[in-house]
């Protein structure tokens, strides 16, 4: 009974982790329609939002050291209880960067936008993605996918220095556009360290599967 009741505790952390996900999958790809409709309004939900992804986390965090106070938990549970805590961390650092997205939206409103968004909306999108496979390879428990997370990684970095390339030579050509350029450079910047949480979630889990730490932003 002991260990069935462990189980069950340590399931409902994993549905509460998926939730979080949710939430701030939700909040990055809001941050970027405002972003790219100037809509303020929105920007301001996202950044009233995150206050529910920190609650979340905290409430996460605080269920997980309760099972370690009351359950015991084996060398392996502690692994896996450990790996909730840190990708539910992980997580509430990806809100923050959607959040300083909308705070961007809503410092540049005034003016339009320096260029058609093209390259910035495919990043958030290669980052949501990233985000889905880590949380898969996390409840799957699948090594081989969390690894894999290392290559998307890298086409994000890739993108990311394409992304500011060409910001900076708007910034050369008109110094005039240097304040617009900078606000976007911050967002693909945001969604280059949202790609790097990813991979960070892709680290834990071949930790919690294999005890074997790695590094995947490499």
């Amino acid at each position: 009974m002991p260990r069935q009741h462990f189980d069950e505790e340590l399931r409902k952390l994993q549905e509460h982790l998926i939730r979080l996900a949710g939430l701030v999958e939700s909040a990055i790809g809001r941050s970027i329609e405002a972003l790219k409709n100037q809509d303020v309004d929105l920007a301001r939900q996202v950044i009233a939002d995150d206050d529910t992804i920190d609650a979340s986390q905290y409430a996460i965090e605080e269920e997980a050291l309760t099972l370690i106070a009351t359950q015991q938990p084996l060398a392996r549970d502690l692994r896996a209880i450990s790996a909730v805590i840190s990708i539910a961390s992980e997580l509430e650092r990806m809100g923050d960067y959607a959040e300083g997205i909308a705070e961007i939206t809503i410092r540049g409103a005034k003016e339009p936008l320096l260029k058609p968004l093209i390259d910035v909306p495919r990043m958030a999108e290669m980052a949501q993605r990233m985000l889905h496979l880590a949380l898969d390879a996390y409840m799957q428990q699948d090594v081989e996918a969390a690894r894999k997370l290392s290559q998307a990684d890298t086409e994000v970095d890739g993108l990311t220095s394409q992304v500011q390339d060409e910001l900076l030579s708007y910034m050369l050509r008109d110094p005039r556009n240097v304040e617009r350029a900078m606000h976007l450079i911050f967002v693909a910047h945001n969604l280059e360290r949202i790609a790097d949480r990813a991979t960070n979630i892709g680290e834990r889990v071949v930790f919690m599967v294999t005890g074997e730490i790695i590094d995947l932003n490499d």
